[in-house]
């Protein structure tokens, strides 16, 4: 009996031991994969005009997913649409052999929910909801883009060859509300520049009026701006791409913004002199849609003005001046109340990121938020600026998110017009991302932390949670072994608590010294340390496996406390002034008995590309790093970005000398890989050839690899996965 207790024991043991190491590991090929999508996939929504929602949940299988209608008054959640005759009906257009099983999130929903639009093979098709069927909207060679639907649903927006069009649905006929689109003049679609650094990676360039009778529309005039080329290698013979791309110091696009009638598509210019601004930054409608807010900036992005444009005859209005002594942020919280007689706007004019109430003819009334925190948006890229979610002024309460809690979180407020009555209404530590029903009573909630998979919940605008859309889904995660990172703050020299994350494995021995590994971006205002989930963190899975702690820390600028910080980098950004910090950061690490100080390896993308090399070349800390898609030199960067911080190269030439890592090259401490995409369109490949030859020049040995006709993001599957193996490998042989 005891030798039978013993075996069962040992079988017992031997079978858990089986069972921990089938545990699967993350590996590249599954961070790249449907697996890993899968894992904190959430329901895509969109609140319609009266106030229910469309879903479309993206955790059900292919074949069992459509359009869902969902109240939130009542909870109740219903399909909305017949997928399997709305596939068929495509089918009909693009023919039966098209792969097409389930249709994907559109476009764009009109505001009252009763259709859907789509670009399929660059023409645009509309989508009846309630009888599943597809209508082709355009058949023509050119292609379609920017297509939108009227606030009032009867018609569609967009441009084709760089002119501006409308489509009525009803009546199923088109207008051409612009006539003088070319390669160079573009009419409410936008230049690279503006599409990248103005707006955000969204290509908005016109605006409806609410009342559906008006388009204002930005044209913009490329034919002063310089033109990039790059090789596409897959012809016999290979075809150039040129783009229009201004570099810093050079000459931008001309823009200029006008407003055209649907009826008469005549179009009536705003009375603004091109030669008094160099970038319209903002147009938005005001409520009574006889007029509309043109913001304009100067070249030096030190000074945005604000004027309100006449619709009937373009006359303008000067209503209010933003200005900086280092420059000015682009935000999109402007809000013209319904009563007339104010307008909320959003400004940094304290040092902190904050609300004030104006009268409508720019004269300020109050300071709504106040303090040492700033107001920040809880999603998108780190440069968009937009954090109230609803005003209601029935009530008399604004919500926004900002940093007040916690510069590594993203919390819901709400307070009142006069500053007062302010409250936290997001409860669980982490980061809320927020989208509010139109009339704010309620909003849904995409949480979560650094321990949490995303959810996604409905809350009422008090706080209360209703109900829950989609909870973490623990019993995928559970079949992963996943190590936390900790987090913790990290001091600076003079004192500054720079926020920090670490991972350790799970035997971590504090008596051993582990050689670490340093991910960085460092941008202003763009920190990498947050209490959310990272998709990043996979891969820092398969380094601490490796034997590599990982770290992230973020230097003063980059934590988005406040413009104070950020202005620290006026005419030196990605210079020295962010690398003391970092330095310290470094030092500090490598003081800890557990870190190899000898085996510190730094990494990063971008910017972080930037500061890798900046790291590598102007100090002697790193034996190792990986530089993906590096700014090189402020001059081979265009202007908006470039020079918001660094101004004109002819203005600061002292600042470009001091931030180029072209002239520091010869100084390469450690080995590196160096990493591009021959088509990127964003940090030209010229970046690193430039980089490269010096260091051809100095004899120094370093590695290389480029992804061929591959943009900045290098964002497909197969060269993601062999990126991301490549940089095992590098680590594993130079670490």
């Amino acid at each position: 009996m005891q030798t039978f207790l013993i075996l069962t024991v040992n079988l017992l043991l031997l079978w858990s031991l089986v069972v921990a190491q089938e545990k699967k590991q993350i590996t590249v090929e599954w961070i790249y994969s449907d697996k890993s999508e899968e894992l904190t996939a959430l329901p895509k929504f969109v609140w319609l005009e009266d106030n229910t929602a469309i879903l479309y949940d993206l955790r059900k299988l292919e074949d069992e997913r459509t359009f869902e209608a969902f109240d939130p008054q009542s909870l109740k959640r219903e399909p909305i649409l017949d997928m399997n005759k709305a596939v068929t009906s495509l089918k009909s257009y693009v023919g039966e052999d098209d792969t097409t099983t389930v249709l994907e999130w559109p476009i764009a929903f009109d505001e009252q929910g009763t259709r859907a639009v789509y670009l399929f093979e660059e023409d645009v098709y509309l989508l009846n909801l309630k009888n599943a069927e597809f209508h082709q909207v355009t058949d023509t060679e050119a292609e379609e883009k920017s297509v939108n639907f009227s606030p009032d649903g009867s018609m569609l927006a967009y441009v084709r060859a760089n002119d501006l069009y409308v489509y009525n649905i009803e009546k199923q006929s088109e207008k051409a509300l612009t006539t003088d689109g070319s390669e160079t003049v573009l009419n409410g679609t936008l230049s690279w520049v503006y599409w990248e650094e103005i707006f955000g990676r969204r290509d908005i360039g016109y605006w409806w009026s609410e009342d559906s009778k008006s388009i204002a529309y930005l044209q913009t005039d490329e034919s002063p701006v310089s033109i990039m080329h790059f090789v596409d290698f897959e012809p016999q013979v290979p075809r150039v791409i040129e783009q229009r791309y201004p570099k810093a110091g050079t000459t931008n696009p001309i823009v200029r913004v006008g407003v055209v009638g649907i009826d008469d598509a005549k179009t009536t210019w705003v009375n603004l002199d091109t030669s008094d601004y160099e970038y319209v930054a903002r147009v938005k409608w005001l409520p009574n849609n006889q007029r509309f807010a043109v913001q304009v900036m100067n070249r030096a992005q030190t000074q945005l003005d604000t004027y309100f444009a006449d619709r009937a005859t373009g006359e303008t209005k000067h209503v209010f001046t933003e200005s900086d002594t280092a420059w000015v942020n682009i935000n999109d919280d402007l809000y013209f109340l319904d009563n007339g007689k104010h307008f909320i706007w959003q400004s940094e004019r304290d040092g902190y990121a904050h609300l004030y109430r104006f009268t409508m003819d720019g004269e300020l009334v109050n300071q709504i938020t106040k303090g040492e925190w700033s107001l920040r948006a809880s999603g998108g890229p780190f440069w968009l600026r937009q954090a109230v979610s609803a005003i209601d002024e029935e009530t008399g309460w604004i919500y926004f998110t900002s940093l007040k809690k916690s510069s590594i979180e993203r919390h819901l407020y709400r307070i009142k017009f006069d500053g007062t009555g302010m409250e936290r209404l997001t409860k669980r530590d982490g980061t809320h991302r927020i989208i509010c029903s139109p009339n704010g009573k309620y909003y849904f909630d995409t949480f979560s932390n650094i321990t949490t998979l995303p959810s996604l919940n409905l809350h009422k605008n008090n706080g209360e949670r209703l109900h829950e859309l989609a909870p973490p889904r623990k019993e995928m995660f559970s079949e992963i072994g996943f190590k936390y990172p900790e987090l913790f703050t990290i001091p600076t020299s003079d004192g500054f608590p720079m926020p920090a994350e670490i991972l350790k494995p799970k035997d971590f021995d504090a008596s051993k010294a582990y050689p670490i590994i340093y991910h960085i971006y460092a941008g202003p205002s763009a920190p990498t340390v947050f209490n959310a989930w990272n998709r990043n963190r996979y891969f820092d899975q398969i380094l601490l496996r490796n034997g590599y702690l990982v770290v992230r820390f973020d230097h003063r600028s980059a934590t988005a406390i406040s413009k104070i910080l950020e202005n620290r980098l006026h005419k030196l950004m990605s210079g020295p002034i962010e690398m003391r910090d970092i330095v310290d950061g470094v030092k500090w690490l490598k003081s800890q008995p557990y870190v190899d100080g000898e085996r510190f390896g730094i990494w990063g993308w971008s910017g972080g590309g930037s500061f890798t090399l900046n790291a590598m070349t102007n100090t002697q800390e790193f034996k190792a790093g990986i530089s993906v898609a590096p700014v090189t030199d402020w001059h081979y960067y265009d202007t908006k970005w470039a020079e918001f911080t660094m101004k004109r190269p002819q203005d600061n030439p002292g600042g470009y000398e001091r931030t180029s890592f072209v002239k520091s090259a010869k100084n390469l401490h450690g080995r590196l890989l160096l990493v591009h995409g021959t088509y990127d369109d964003n940090v030209h490949p010229q970046n690193s050839w430039a980089f490269i030859e010096e260091l051809v020049q100095a004899g120094i040995p370093f590695d290389m690899m480029f992804y061929p006709m591959r943009k900045h993001g290098i964002k497909d599957r197969p060269a993601r996965r062999h990126l991301f193996n490549k940089m095992v490998v590098f680590w594993q042989e130079n670490l």
